[in-house]
């Protein structure tokens, strides 16, 4: 299955990961301009993006780049739906990532979620819908993704989840070092 052809949607009870569109747009603003959730996000290799969106026109604008970037094969970004609400409350992105360091045949995720849904159980809620399905989906061996120290919930959901912090660094486009990658490697 290409997911770059067939972009599959995933849900449980809590949540549903559907690929992001433009009917997000308001809530998402939500996640994005969350003065809370915003330090926990990874920019890591975003060209300094930040991801501190405040205005309806800038979450616009990175929504269309988001369904761009699928277009051109470079990444997958699903919104994070609270099925109770109907409504999204964060992203999780995922790619397959080559590179001549520790993190090739790795799919990177990078999950944003709002500040009130930064917790263990509703991070494991999520991450369980889409991890097992990406060592298919982007034809890896292992799942990386960041957790800042400030994260406690996130990391303990990682923990939980089997993730172990890497002693290693991932080495950025312009050879930037980034830490604080946990991974969870493929069961054989």
């Amino acid at each position: 299955m290409n997911v770059y052809e067939n972009c599959p949607m995933f849900e449980n009870e809590k949540y549903r990961l559907r690929f992001v569109n433009e009917t997000d747009t308001e809530d998402l603003l939500k996640v994005y301009s969350d003065l809370r959730a915003v330090p926990l996000f990874n920019g890591d290799n975003c060209k300094g993006d930040d991801f501190h969106y405040t205005t309806y026109e800038r979450m616009e604008q990175a929504v269309d780049f988001w369904k761009q970037s699928y277009e051109s094969g470079w990444f997958v970004r699903w919104s994070v739906v609270d099925q109770a609400k109907g409504k999204a409350v964060g992203t999780i992105e995922g790619f397959h990532r080559d590179a001549k360091d520790c993190f090739t045949n790795c799919c990177l995720l990078r999950l944003d979620l709002r500040s009130d849904y930064e917790k263990s159980e509703e991070i494991a809620s999520v991450l369980s819908l889409i991890v097992p399905a990406s060592f298919v989906l982007f034809d890896c061996d292992k799942v990386a993704t960041k957790a800042v120290p400030a994260a406690g919930e996130r990391i303990r959901a990682l923990g939980e989840m089997g993730f172990v912090l890497s002693d290693e660094k991932l080495t950025g486009d312009d050879g930037t070092r980034y830490d604080r990658y946990f991974v969870l490697k493929k069961q054989v």
